[in-house]
This record gives C-alpha cells, sequence and structure tokens, in this order.
C-alpha cells in the first residue's frame, strides 16, 4: 500500500498504548512472505546498510566497505531504463516477474550490457535480459550439499528472529551443480583474489568458516556456529524484549503521528488488490487451482461482488480488460479476465499476482520504503471481444461455482464447454 509504512506505524503505536511490547509472549511479528527476507538483512544485506555494520565489516576482514548507499528495487529498474546501470546480477528469485509496470521493468532488463542470474529453476527473467545473458544453476536448499567433501548446513532465520540450520535431505538433480556459496567464492577470488588475504577457499570447503566470521560481525550472533548446531537454533536479542529498553535517543518507544489519507476512487472505478493464490509461493506458479476462493484450473480472474458486477452493467462469466489510470494520466492494461462474482466489499476486485503487475506503475510506491504499491490499484473493467476459452494464456478458462461448498472438490466444477 501507498501508506504501508505509515499503517505499520499505528500497528506500533497500538501495541505501545497497550503496553505490548517488551513482555514475554506479547509484540509486533514481521511476517515476510520469504523466511529469508529477514534472514538477509540480518546479514547485512542491504542498499543503505549503517556504519556501525559497515564498521564492523571493516574491523574482522581488514578492508574498507563502500560506504556510498545503492538502489533499490524500484531505483534499479529506473536506472537500467536510463542506461545507468549496465549488470544486473541476480541471487535466486524472478525479478521480471516479480516488480511492478511489468513491460517498463523488462525493457529495462534488455538495456543491460549483461545479466546473469543464479538459479535454481527456469523462469521468466531468464528470457528477458541483456546483450549478453549467463544463468548459473546453483544446488537448491531441498538438495543435498557436498562441497568440499563434507556436508554442508545453511542457516535460515525465520519471521520470529528464530535461526536455525537447514540441509537438503534429496540427490541433487545433477552432480555437476555448485552451490551458491561455491558460485559467490569462487567470483571473490577470481575478481578480489588475494589483495585482502582473505580465505575464500576455506569459506567455500567448511561454511562453518564463514558462520565463525559472522559471530564477530552481526550483533546477537555470538556463537553463531555452536548456536545453530543446537536443536531449535536459538532467537536473536530484541532490545524491548531482553533489556526493556528501544533502540531510540531516549531508551524508550516513541509514538508516531500520521495524517490520514482518504483514496478518492472516480465513479465506474474499482480498487484493485493484487494477491497469490493456494497452489503458489511469491512467483512460483504450482498449479492453477485456488482452494482458498474456490476457484480451479485458471488464474486469469477477477473477483468483483455481485451488486458492482450488476452496476457496472456486466454479467458474472464475462470476459474483460484490467485498465489502471495513473497520476500523470498514462494507462495500463491486462488483458482478458474473467469476472467471477465473490463475495467481498463494495468497490472492491481482487486478481492474481503476477499477472496483473502490468497495471502497476513503477511510480507507485509505498511511502517510506519505496516498495511497490501492489495494492489499492484504481481500475476499470471494459468488456472485451475474448470469451472464456480464449488461448490469452493456458488458463483464460476459469471455472467458478459459489453455491457449492469450496472444500467439496468433487461437485464443485465443469468442463468449460459445458458453460454457456
Amino acid at each position: 500500500h501507498r501508506n504501508g509504512v505509515a499503517t505499520v506505524k499505528e500497528i506500533s503505536n497500538l501495541a505501545f498504548l497497550q503496553g505490548n511490547i517488551g513482555k514475554p509472549g506479547a509484540g509486533l511479528c514481521p511476517v515476510r512472505g520469504h523466511s529469508n527476507v529477514q534472514g538477509d538483512r540480518t546479514m547485512g544485506i542491504w542498499e543503505r546498510p549503517p556504519a556501525h555494520f559497515l564498521d564492523a565489516l571493516q574491523a574482522e576482514f581488514g578492508f574498507d566497505p563502500p560506504r556510498e548507499h545503492g538502489v533499490d528495487a524500484v531505483a534499479a529498474v529506473c536506472e537500467m531504463r536510463d542506461h545507468k546501470i549496465k549488470v544486473f546480477f541476480g541471487m535466486g528469485g524472478n525479478f521480471v516477474s516479480a516488480m511492478s509496470d511489468t513491460t517498463v521493468t523488462e525493457a529495462a532488463m534488455r538495456n543491460a550490457d549483461l545479466t546473469v542470474h543464479v538459479s535454481t529453476k527456469l523462469n521468466r527473467s531468464h528470457v528477458v535480459h541483456g546483450t549478453e545473458a549467463l544463468i548459473l544453476p546453483v544446488l537448491g536448499r531441498s538438495e543435498k550439499d557436498h562441497t568440499g567433501g563434507r556436508e554442508q548446513r545453511i542457516t535460515v532465520e525465520d519471521s520470529m528472529s528464530a535461526v536455525h540450520a537447514s540441509k537438503g535431505p534429496l540427490k541433487p538433480a545433477s552432480e555437476h551443480l555448485r552451490s551458491e556459496v561455491d558460485i559467490i567464492c569462487s567470483m571473490a577470488q577470481a575478481t578480489i583474489g588475494d589483495r585482502h588475504d582473505l580465505p575464500w577457499d576455506a569459506f567455500r570447503s567448511d561454511y562453518s568458516e564463514i558462520r565463525h566470521r559472522i559471530a564477530r560481525v552481526v550483533p546477537g550472533c555470538e556463537s553463531y556456529d555452536e548456536k545453530v548446531a543446537q536443536p531449535g537454533g536459538f532467537v536473536l536479542p530484541h532490545p524491548p524484549r531482553d533489556t526493556r529498553t528501544f533502540p531510540t535517543k531516549v531508551d524508550k518507544a516513541v509514538f508516531t503521528a500520521i495524517p490520514t489519507e482518504i483514496l478518492e476512487v472516480p465513479q465506474g472505478r474499482l480498487v484493485l488488490q493484487t494477491m497469490r493464490s493456494h497452489d503458489q509461493f511469491n512467483t512460483t506458479i504450482y498449479g492453477l487451482d485456488d482452494r482458498y476462493r474456490g476457484v480451479k484450473n485458471g488464474r486469469r480472474v477477477v473477483f468483483v461482488n455481485p451488486e458492482d458486477i450488476t452496476e457496472l452493467g456486466l454479467v458474472d462469466g464475462q470476459m474483460v480488460d484490467l485498465c489502471s489510470e495513473w497520476e500523470d494520466g498514462s494507462r495500463r492494461e491486462a488483458p482478458a479476465f474473467r469476472v467471477v462474482s465473490y463475495e467481498q466489499p463494495r468497490g472492491c476486485a481482487a486478481a492474481y499476482y503476477p499477472e496483473t503487475n502490468p497495471l502497476v506503475p513503477l511510480e507507485s510506491k509505498a511511502l517510506g520504503s519505496n516498495q511497490p504499491a501492489f495494492k489499492s490499484v484504481i481500475v476499470t473493467l471494459r468488456p472485451t471481444d475474448a470469451v472464456a476459452g480464449d488461448e490469452v494464456n493456458s488458463n483464460a478458462g476459469v471455472l467458478f461455482d459459489p453455491s457449492v461448498d469450496a472444500d467439496d472438490e468433487t461437485k464443485h466444477w465443469v468442463e468449460p464447454d459445458q458453460l454457456s
């Protein structure tokens, strides 16, 4: 949301008022879409690392890390679009499909001189690339890692700040696959070499050596390798919980005052939220069913309140194009979605991500975090000449019967050619 950061601050204000910060069994839980988002930030993977973290890196490794801040995802697309960034290097993920304004993002990626993806599986980003492109396949988390001739472990931090070890049980897809750690250490050795006397071979062959260094750099990670070896791992410290103080100048909670913003929606438009289905993890789509909402065999749907369907002059099952409008007068379209009558608040609509990412302008961002605002997208539903079953993609013919219990999969669905 544009006001997502403000919303989090208001939730924090409420917890402060209730005295629910800094005591056992209470507090705030920053649930992410992926467990390693939090773990990456703990390890300093951020475009704006704080000075104290860079100082700790310098003290441990004997070199002065760059102090100039980098750019986030939205700014990176802008700079690739404007030919200011020439190389894109991605560690996993599906950047093109995850970003907003898909058409602009794809054009920006094609401006790069070189795009590199370290990946466990093929995805859309691999075919939207720069002048030169590399795909470096690596071991997945579920595969055994015997780099250096020993069984290696990686670590994971979840949304509750619990850190634990993880190792894959499955045979690797290929005996030639290397690990992410192996590839990164090899790149460092090739580019940095011996300039800073860092033991890249030791890091590559024994991940515990990396964790020993982490223990001396990252606050709260003392004896890191030893603690993750314990059953269940360990929980990182939080000042409000552990010391009853806050990391502020006054050592106390600081309330914030946020002005209220009202979203003005013109007549004949709906407020669209993008979301994921049951058979989906981030941009990875495992199947075309959504048990959460009673949809099967399709994703190109838009959920609309039945009264809104009537007021807009549409009918349940009709094919429409989704059109968004931005402040600068620009319009964006996502074609051929089937209208699905669904009980939700009036004036609202919902559709799946990433199919609706093209509707979100790159400039539509959350205030304070600069993240794409995939919620509260103002759209028009415009009838299209397409019919259910048109092959806009492989799942245009979606089936829905709200009168049947969503858990009764034996009765819930009919074939597309049976639809009137």
